[in-house]
């Protein structure tokens, strides 16, 4: 097996042994001569073995042409032929059976002058087989560039036209040089050979039909060099099809996947060219902005020219013949690359992981692949450790198989315990005896190896969610602990919203560790005072109400820190609490606490007056706070209707006598009295008496309240004589005086085109605001505004009749205005158009005069 034979190392020879072929290859030699097989003087085939057909001669005679560089043009001297380019050219066979020209190498050496002593001759000596099984057994299994520099190139004519094939019998055709060895050694001086990477990346896809690649250095030896380490590089099958050439001086008319030239050549790709090759210049350090480079191009790369043939022998065990793409290779490298003990990458990995499951064609190799990569260390996450045991266990290797599970086991567990974003939730644990007691192991292990309380607290949940039992000791422990830990760092600062959820949901699955947390909070809050705050910090969400059963203390700081989450729940809580308390009334300290400084509203004064027992305080829980506390309600700012509502009510309740004892005299005294003016407000006799209640001194807060929010209404409703009403109105606070007008000019436009009689009140209302109009003293300007609507909207707006009602009313007491409503009635009545100018009205088109007809400023 490939994985037995690595482990002798990566670098154990060469992958083929050079041995008896069984093929031969033809020899073709083409150059300008005067003896030949056309018969004439001039470029043609010098010689030829027997068989070779005419399409394996055009063959070579369409590849067999050379340009030296202009400077070398005129070389004739041995040196100066030393120095020009020299050509090794491959062309290999079709891929399937042998259908056309077959495999060609072509070895071309510039010679200078002819026999007609013109320069531009050159000599060309071919090997060609009919098919690449031929020429590979003839070529001892060696890659065609591994022939550069060969003893068997030649570039002498042949004085007889019949040349041997060589191979068959007379052993492999001999290699040059250019071995695994001397290609490393070489890349190993390059300052450029941080490109091969590219280089390759560009080879593979030359030979799936990409661009070419068009090489330039300063020698077609160096060239040579690095078409070798490509193909060395290369899939073995990829590199017998690669089609390459050392030296053109036009290298944008070959077609080969590598194409050679040197600088003295200058040769360029053009825009148009741009599509079809890519220059790597290693002698001017030009080469291509981006080439896609696959992860198996890397891989290659860093295993090296020196290892990769011994790479690529092993890797044929792991391949199934269908790979062609760098995706396909990938695998089955990595796999062999692993086997040998060389370092893969996470990509690599990632291959190998992903193509095993589909790798039926390797059945218990599998076992063996999972086991290279889990000896190397390269593979440690959950999901690779999940794919290394499923390969294990598919290919039958169950000591393998039970070792992988536990690791996955321990990787999860960290994971999980870690609070890692990727980790997954446990699942029991089942399967051998053996890996229970490995997860009890593990458990315990991490005991002391977690130091945090988030990491402890999913500890224990790890076990519970696994059904691991640890030792009880042990767990009891560790409950302890954690409980006391959290609770000592839990006041005064908020804790983490991860942790919090798995104490949540730790307390709810655990009772060992719901009790240590009950213990922790008793021992605090029994132990030292100003505790209560880490209530409020940490358990109070965790710990249920059911929770704390037995634990009145506990249930009463359960209570506080739920109020002090939620103010507007601080009534009921303060009841709850007085029934953990076995208690009828709160003391001052409990009011304090609840309500930190800020007095009740109205609404929570009615819910606990509603809600306490009857009778004094005294005795039963309460002291003096209580009788504060409803005083400070009852002096509290009334800031809308509805407070105003529940204000009255909550007086209703507290002049009870079974809740007298809960009031001081003054506060009993402001209960009474609002309660009384309430009343006075819905069925006043008199407007004018009404509003005196509410003048005086200092009115406290309720009665202010309901002189703002309901005097002007009540005002309204109850009877008024008109000689009265200015003076009411005088009377009155200017925001109710100015709350009453309004409200009677709303009810004044609102009766404007009726069909109905204006009511009597309100036009008793209007006559005593048309009398104000003239008294004295004069309204203040806000005032004299609204009257004015007031008296405009019953004059010009109101029904006849209802005019002929208000001068009706007027004139017991001012008969000049009377008339003057009366004459507008009447001016109305007959359809007349405009209006006169009435005496004594002003707004109704002359200056104003008083009783006594003096005129009065407007």
């Amino acid at each position: 097996m490939a994985a037995q034979r690595v482990r002798r190392g990566a670098a154990d020879g060469p992958a083929v042994t050079p041995g008896p072929a069984a093929g031969t290859v033809a020899q073709l030699y083409y150059t300008s001569c005067e003896r030949g097989l056309s018969g004439f003087a001039g470029f043609q085939f010098n010689a030829v073995s027997p068989g070779v057909t005419t399409e394996a001669m055009h063959t070579v005679e369409s590849l067999a042409g050379y340009d030296p560089p202009r400077p070398l043009a005129e070389s004739e001297t041995p040196g100066q032929l030393a120095h020009c380019p020299v050509t090794l050219c491959f062309s290999p066979a079709p891929s399937g059976p042998a259908s056309g020209p077959g495999a060609t190498l072509l070895h071309v050496r510039y010679v200078g002058r002819d026999s007609a002593r013109r320069f531009g001759n050159y000599f060309a000596h071919a090997l060609h087989a009919p098919s690449a099984e031929e020429f590979a057994a003839a070529c001892g299994g060696r890659l065609a560039i591994e022939f550069w520099g060969s003893g068997v190139w030649t570039a002498t004519e042949s004085a007889h036209p019949r040349l041997p094939p060589l191979g068959g019998d007379a052993g492999p055709v001999p290699p040059g040089p250019l071995d695994a060895r001397a290609v490393g050694e070489f890349l190993a001086g390059q300052r450029h050979a941080e490109h091969l990477e590219q280089l390759l990346a560009a080879a593979f896809q030359a030979v799936e039909g990409g661009p070419s690649v068009v090489l330039v250095d300063r020698t077609t030896d160096r060239i040579a060099h690095w078409f070798a380490a490509v193909s060395f590089l290369l899939p073995p099958a990829l590199a017998r099809r690669l089609s390459f050439s050392t030296y053109m001086l036009r290298p944008t008319r070959g077609r080969h996947h590598l194409i050679g030239s040197v600088p003295e050549a200058r040769p360029e790709i053009g825009p148009d060219d741009e599509d079809a090759f890519l220059l790597f210049d290693f002698a001017a350090g030009r080469f291509p902005e981006t080439v896609p480079v696959h992860h198996v191009v890397r891989l290659l790369t860093r295993i090296g020219v020196g290892s990769v043939r011994s790479v690529w022998s092993w890797a044929a065990e792991y391949t199934d013949g269908t790979e062609r793409h760098p995706g396909d290779w990938h695998p089955p490298v990595a796999a062999a690359a692993a086997a040998g003990g060389i370092a893969l990458a996470g990509p690599d990995v990632d291959a190998v992981l992903h193509w095993l499951p589909g790798a039926t064609h390797l059945g218990t190799t599998r076992a063996l692949v999972a086991r290279d990569l889990w000896r190397g260390r390269p593979a440690s996450g959950e999901t690779q450790l999940e794919a290394l045991a499923r390969a294990a266990r598919d290919g039958g290797d169950a000591i393998l198989h039970s070792e992988l599970e536990g690791a996955l086991l321990q990787a999860r567990m960290r994971s999980y315990v870690r609070g890692a974003p990727t980790a997954t939730a446990p699942r029991p644990v089942v399967g051998s005896l053996e890996l229970l007691s490995k997860a009890v192991e593990l458990w315990v292990t991490l005991v002391d190896e977690t130091d945090t309380a988030r990491g402890r607290a999913r500890l224990l949940l790890w076990g519970i969610d696994a059904e691991v039992a640890p030792p009880d000791a042990l767990r009891t422990r560790v409950c302890h602990e954690l409980a006391v830990e959290l609770l000592r760092s839990a006041a005064g600062s908020t804790p983490d919203q991860a942790l919090r959820a798995d104490v949540k949901r730790l307390v709810s699955v655990s009772a060992p560790f719901r009790a240590a947390l009950l213990e922790g909070l008793d021992a605090l809050l029994h132990g030292r005072a100003g505790q209560s705050a880490l209530f409020a910090q940490f358990p109070a969400d965790l710990l249920t109400f059911a929770d704390l059963e037995g634990r009145p203390l506990l249930q009463e700081h359960h209570l506080l820190a739920a109020a002090d989450r939620e103010p507007a729940s601080s009534a009921r809580t303060l009841l709850r609490i007085l029934t953990v308390r076995a208690q009828d009334f709160p003391d001052g300290d409990l009011l304090r606490v609840l309500w930190r400084g800020r007095p009740w509203t109205h609404r929570e004064a009615l819910h606990l007056a509603g809600a306490l027992p009857s009778g004094s305080p005294e005795g039963r829980g309460g002291d003096g706070a209580l009788a504060e506390w409803f005083e400070r309600v009852m002096s509290r700012e009334v800031p809308d209707e509805a407070a105003l509502r529940a204000l009255l009510r909550l007086c209703a309740l507290l002049a009870a006598p079974e809740r007298r004892a809960w009031l001081r005299d003054d506060t009993a005294a402001t209960v009474q009295c609002v309660l009384d003016l309430a009343a006075r407000l819905e069925d006043a006799e008199d407007a004018a008496r009404l509003a005196r209640e509410f003048t005086g001194g200092p009115l406290p807060e309720p009665v202010r309240a309901l002189r703002g929010m309901r005097l002007a209404g009540a005002l309204i409703a109850a009877p008024a004589e008109p000689p009265t009403v200015p003076e009411m109105l005088n009377g009155l606070a200017f925001d109710t005086a100015d709350r009453y007008l309004r409200e009677v000019r709303q009810l004044v436009l609102g009766a404007r085109g009726a069909h109905h009689p204006v009511p009597e009140r309100l036009l008793q209302h209007v006559s005593g605001l048309t009398l104000a109009w003239y008294g004295t003293p004069a309204l203040p300007a806000g005032h004299r505004a609204l009257v004015e609507d007031v008296l405009a909207a019953a004059v010009h707006r109101w029904r006849a009749d209802d005019t002929e009602r208000l001068a009706d009313r007027l004139r017991p007491y001012d008969v000049a205005v009377a008339d003057a409503v009366a004459e507008h009635a009447r001016e109305r009545r007959a359809a007349k158009k405009g209006w006169r100018r009435l005496t004594g009205l002003s707004r109704f088109g002359r200056p104003g005069t008083d009783r006594e007809g003096r005129a009065r400023d407007e």
